[in-house]
């Protein structure tokens, strides 16, 4: 009608019953408009059905707007479940995965792949099957018009494509924040994987479950505010590329009007609005085979976490052990890791109150052998017994409350002192953090910092020197108040002074309860009630100091060697 192709509709409908019958009224209305507007009703129609394309798009988009909105908590809350789900199993998988696994490795299963696999869960499907069909139909539909009208249409969307590509490089700006806040996340991953021995000792998972989900939760919904302004750029870019075309409809069509363009309306105005279906499905489709790619790896390797057997069970029905009252008995113990031998048949007794001391070269088993007693391994043949009861029927969370351990490696987290020395121990008061760090000879050196017990120590305790980071390993250990004590080379890695402090911390702790030592440095187990010398995963000999000396044997040949050093 605009362009007198069609008769004008000088008639109004008595009612509107129909599609037909709204399209009849459409037409009535414009009709008007050309009437009573004379030379310029035309123009005015032709400006009436832009406004109402780009108002139509406009609530087309706002409505698919609301549907990433909707769409964003539910796809961010897969991903945070899914972080959490295989932190739990971080958690649960015992010591020697790790062994196997490099900590960079795991690290970016939890980050780069669950990322890979956020970008590739939503839309990747639907987009096989969208964009292609509207792809092929679009085509057919524009080389049956006129293949010559892309040659007019090429001039102008580069300069539609460069505004619409400025708007949403503006809108897709990420903030700092988001990166910040995933740092943190990454860095209590980075403290579990590095402290996972200490944590499970003193039974702080849920310490560490609650410090990292906080920041997870966090992350969730800052992430989801992120999402809605992302999602709001593809919807604005359409909007503005369709009010760009708008204008080139109005220029063009003022051309035809006039006679001038040399191009028939009704071609003009298809192919037009044709074109501009073809960009999204065409760029969605491009990125659709190469995100599912990413993603089916990147399930592949998650699911290599989540199914990983956890081979040291928490045995929850288990009995409790409450109380550490006669003894721990080694009896026959074998242990074996991916059909390599570790121990060979130990047979050991260490008696309430008594101390064992475990000495040899390096590989000789003596680590392994003390990581069986808090179950960071299961034994492969054997029976390891407390109180004459096999550790299997305890609870595990009840038989690593009976037991601390001090490392030789400190390992603190960053946080305050008074948090390290209270790791596992809820609502610890503060005169008894106190009292424990007098113990371990940690006090003087804390006071005289400005924040005190509040200081914080940094990533791994980097603000503390080595002998003031074991000393506070130690004070955790008292505050927690086992019966029984691992104690794993503690002083092999400080200098004199340290060493001297750290040994009367430790002297300290051990008075009236079971230790099994690791020892380095012979001259720190004169005085234990048993000394087993291992070699090649067996006890060769064992004894006491005096004992062993007198033999003549391997325990005799060490601590020449050391004297002579």
């Amino acid at each position: 009608m605009i362009f007198s192709q069609e008769k004008l509709v000088l008639s109004k409908p008595e009612g509107i019953h129909g599609s037909r019958d709204l399209i009849a009224y459409i037409n009535y209305q414009i009709s008007h408009l050309i009437v009573t507007n004379g030379v310029n009703g035309p123009v005015l129609a032709l400006a009436l059905i832009c406004i109402t394309v780009i108002v139509s798009v406009l609530l087309k988009n706002l409505f698919l707007y609301l549907s990433f909105y909707v769409l964003a908590p539910i796809k961010n809350s897969v991903m945070t479940r899914l972080r959490a789900e295989l932190y739990d199993k971080l958690l649960q998988l015992p010591i020697g995965y790790f062994t196997e696994q490099r900590k960079g490795d795991v690290m970016s299963r939890m980050t780069n792949d669950i990322g890979e696999l956020e970008g590739s869960v939503v839309g990747t499907l639907e987009g096989f099957i969208k964009d292609p069909l509207n792809i092929i139909i679009i085509l057919a539909t524009l080389i049956y018009i006129s293949p010559t009208l892309s040659l007019f249409l090429l001039i102008f969307l580069p300069l539609t494509g460069i505004i619409i590509g400025r708007v949403s490089r503006s809108l897709k700006k990420q903030s700092n924040s988001a990166a910040i806040m995933l740092g943190e996340a990454l860095s209590v991953l980075d403290e579990t994987l590095g402290g996972l021995r200490v944590i499970k000792a003193f039974n702080a998972e849920r310490i560490l479950q609650g410090k990292f989900n906080n920041t997870n939760n966090r992350l969730f919904h800052l992430r989801n505010k992120m999402q809605y302004r992302r999602d709001l750029a593809s919807p604005l870019s359409e909007l503005l590329g369709v009010m760009v075309l708008c204008g080139i409809l109005w220029f063009g069509g003022k051309l035809v009007l006039a006679g001038t363009a040399g191009l028939e309306a009704e071609g003009f105005i298809m192919y037009v609005g044709i074109f501009t279906q073809i960009i999204n499905p065409a760029k969605a489709l491009s990125s659709s085979f190469y995100n599912m790619q990413k993603g089916t790896a990147a399930i592949t390797r998650i699911e290599e976490i989540l199914n990983a057997p956890v081979k040291v069970d928490e045995n929850i029905s288990g009995l409790q052990l409450t109380t550490f009252a006669n003894s721990i008995e080694f009896k026959n113990v074998s242990f074996s890791y991916d059909d390599k031998v570790i121990l060979k048949n130990i047979n050991l007794k260490v008696e309430k109150g008594k101390t064992l001391a475990l000495v040899g070269s390096s590989g000789a088993g003596k680590s392994t052998l003390a990581d069986l007693i808090p179950r960071f391994h299961d034994v492969t043949e054997g029976e390891l017994l407390i109180d004459g009861v096999n550790i299997k029927d305890y609870s595990l969370f009840s038989v690593r409350k009976q037991m601390g351990i001090v490392t030789q490696e400190p390992i603190l987290f960053n946080d305050t002192i008074a948090n390290n020395i209270a790791l596992g121990v809820e609502s610890a008061p503060a005169n008894e953090v106190e009292t424990a760090a007098k113990i371990a000879n940690a006090h003087n050196y804390i006071s005289q910092k400005e924040a005190g017990y509040e200081t914080n120590i940094g990533d791994r305790g980097g603000k503390l020197s080595g002998g003031e980071r074991q000393r506070l390993t130690i004070a955790r250990a008292i505050l927690k108040n086992p019966p029984i004590l691992i104690l794993d080379e503690a002083t092999s890695a400080l200098d004199t002074e340290s060493e001297r402090l750290v040994q009367d911390a430790i002297n300290n702790m051990m008075q009236n309860r079971t230790s099994i030592v690791i020892a380095h440095r012979l001259s720190t187990i004169r005085h234990a009630d048993e000394i087993a010398v291992m070699q090649k995963g067996e006890i060769a000999e064992r004894g006491t100091h005096d004992e062993l000396l007198l033999k003549g044997g391997i325990y005799k040949r060490l601590v020449d060697m050391q004297e002579v050093k």
